[in-house]
């Protein structure tokens, strides 16, 4: 019985967040963009795959329509979506 209690607790303490906390933790939040067209391979053996990625407006309207060149490790395909949760930094493009 003390177990359920200090679990209840426990959940009471977490719903007890003050409402500028969440505005703060929805500004960190990965922004997601599709994935346009892959440019090619890219690191030392060829691990890095190098997108051109263009910004949904679902989630943040002043990125609508933007696009960046990123590098994605792991398979990635037109039209996959990605959480990026860096926007301001672009890759360098392949040699």
């Amino acid at each position: 019985v003390e177990f359920t209690s200090v679990a209840i607790l426990a959940q009471a303490s977490l719903l007890s967040v003050s409402p500028l906390s969440f505005a703060m933790a929805d500004s960190n939040a990965p922004k997601l963009a599709v994935v346009r067209q892959i440019l090619g391979r890219t690191g030392s053996r060829g691990g890095v795959i190098q997108v051109k990625v263009e910004f949904t407006s679902e989630d943040n309207p002043e990125l609508k329509g933007r696009s960046l060149v990123r590098n994605v490790k792991g398979p990635v395909r037109e039209g996959d979506i990605l959480a990026l949760l860096e926007t301001e930094r672009e890759a360098r493009r392949l040699r």
